[in-house]
């Protein structure tokens, strides 16, 4: 049922290379993987620039006994080199006391606080994982006007990146210094984002091959899901209201989804052999679950190739409350709308905790 779902999706040829040639091989996966990061660069998210030679880092506050004494709270600075000269942001980093280096989320947050609706903390400290977490308004502002980093890097007006492309890179920028940190588990660090930042996280993740897991909360259009045939939003909508998150050529494949050379199943695809999960929700038709789900199944390929299990599922469509843990792919669909819940969170923790990432 789901290879027939996906046939009729009419998808681009994950496994082929630009020179007709199948990937069925680690090596040739490494060809292919740098053909569809150069794809997606050019057509939907714009190039990133190549990243600095160093990060530093400054501690403006610590607390030590935060979350009923359970962790330690740093709120820090980040400050790399451009080509316009230094760039700062900061970030909140949280991690649970013990005398184990701690499994970490990077998560990218719509808000600074903490804990945040889409934070609960005392759930993941008590989980045992740390949180590093930045407010993605100080990279650049969710605008069309040039603030922040977009101010920092020359940008072509076809191809340079769109501001998930600058979000995502702060996200990695927050990596290189997490991998200074004795006290955190470098092979065990996953970035998470939701909605647009879901989409983000995907980006990130893709690019940087540090990330042990990266997960997308209901990303839907232009993130998780298949866009040909897809329910809710689609790239007019997209690129209409939010053309500033994209390269300029995206815009020029608004009604045209059927003719693009990509899919969204490659985006997914860029973050094997490593662990990725997607979620669902029940009402967020905007983001259509469907084509996430979908999505998930038709970038497992990728996975076989390298000797992984991709997603592990039946063969029907999920029901609410399913949660797919089995596969090197992880999946859930719960119940409700548009959200980063505590039941998506245990997901993720459930997960991570079966799988050691």
């Amino acid at each position: 049922m789901i290879k027939g779902l996906i046939e009729k999706r009419a998808l681009p040829s994950l496994l082929t290379m630009n020179d007709g040639t199948p990937a069925a091989s680690e090596a040739q996966w490494r060809t292919r993987r740098r053909e569809l990061i150069d794809l997606l660069s050019d057509q939907v998210y714009g190039y990133t620039p190549a990243a600095p030679d160093h990060v530093d880092c400054r501690q403006l506050s610590c607390e030590e006994n935060s979350f009923a004494n359970k962790a330690v709270s740093e709120k820090l600075e980040l400050t790399f080199d451009t080509p316009k000269g230094p760039f700062s942001f900061p970030f909140d980093l949280i991690l649970p006391k013990s005398a184990n280096p701690a499994p970490l989320f990077i998560a990218i947050a719509f808000r600074p606080n903490i804990p945040d609706r889409y934070l609960p903390m005392e759930e993941i400290i008590d989980s045992g994982y740390g949180v590093a977490t930045f407010y993605y308004n100080d990279v650049t502002t969710d605008n069309g006007e040039e603030t922040g980093l977009m101010l920092n890097y020359p940008r072509d007006a076809k191809t340079g990146w769109g501001k998930i492309g600058m979000w995502a890179f702060a996200a990695s920028r927050i990596m290189d210094y997490v991998l200074t940190r004795d006290d955190i588990d470098h092979s065990r660090v996953a970035v998470i984002g939701h909605s647009r930042l879901g989409k983000t996280a995907l980006w990130c993740g893709a690019q940087d091959e540090r990330f042990s897991m990266v997960i997308s909360n209901d990303s839907g259009c232009s993130g998780a899901a298949i866009t040909r045939d897809k329910a809710g939003e689609d790239v007019k909508a997209i690129t209409n209201r939010f053309p500033y998150w994209f390269c300029g050529n995206y815009q020029t494949w608004a009604e045209r989804e059927h003719e693009m050379p990509f899919e969204q199943h490659m985006l997914l695809a860029l973050t094997a052999p490593r662990h990725l999960y997607v979620c669902s929700a029940e009402e967020d038709q905007w983001a259509d679950p469907v084509s996430e789900f979908l999505s998930s199944a038709a970038a497992s390929p990728a996975w076989d190739v390298l000797g992984k299990t991709g997603l592990v599922t039946p063969d029907h469509l999920p029901a609410v409350g399913d949660s797919l843990h089995e596969g090197t792919v992880g999946y859930h669909l719960r119940s409700g709308s548009h959200f980063l819940s505590r039941i998506d969170w245990l997901n993720y923790i459930a997960y991570r905790n079966r799988h050691n990432i």
